[in-house]
């Protein structure tokens, strides 16, 4: 692969997953599966993706069921599904896992995408964004909605993420 492209320009695309059925059902927090909210918002995702032109080279998504249901059934917009990559170590993980995981995985790939678990998906993307459109910088800092995506470019390539290096590209919510 190209060895300037891991050292250039990224682009990151944060997914967190969809609506879950609540915490408090008798199942494992790793076996939650998606809400019927849940099940209508992340095939909205993915034809938000599919519409906005984001093409990842890699999809990288936490093992967990209601990650995983929600990649299947945003993947299904998308012209050309990118292959995807459950790793343990996204589960719930902190933003240095995150950070970890990115820089091992994303090796010659121009844009990932990464679907996660808040808080560490969430506070990624606000230790990320240094710059970029007021308005978004704002959406990034409020929260992280479930089924909801940020896209931050990475001038540095994967290699390089740290706090402030990224620029906030879009943000969309199933709100919007």
């Amino acid at each position: 692969m190209d060895q300037a492209r891991t050292t250039g320009p990224c682009r990151l695309l944060l997914v967190r997953h969809a609506k879950a059925v609540p915490k408090d059902q008798p199942i494992d927090d790793f076996d939650r599966p998606l809400s019927d909210r849940g099940k209508a918002d992340a095939p909205r995702t993915g034809r938000w993706l599919a519409e906005s032109g984001f093409a990842p080279g890699l999809v990288l998504c936490s093992p967990s069921r209601r990650t995983r249901q929600t990649w299947q059934l945003a993947a299904p917009a998308l012209a050309d599904p990118p292959p995807a990559v459950y790793d343990d170590r996204l589960y719930n993980a902190a933003p240095s896992m995150l950070v970890s995981v990115l820089a091992e995985r994303g090796r010659g790939l121009g844009s990932l995408l990464l679907v996660g678990h808040n808080s560490g998906i969430h506070e990624l993307a606000a230790g990320l964004c240094g710059s970029g459109p007021p308005d978004l910088l704002e959406r990034v800092a409020a929260g992280f909605p479930t089924s909801g995506v940020v896209v931050v470019d990475v001038p540095d390539g994967w290699e390089r993420l740290y706090p402030g290096s990224g620029t906030v590209a879009a943000v969309w919510s199933p709100s919007d």
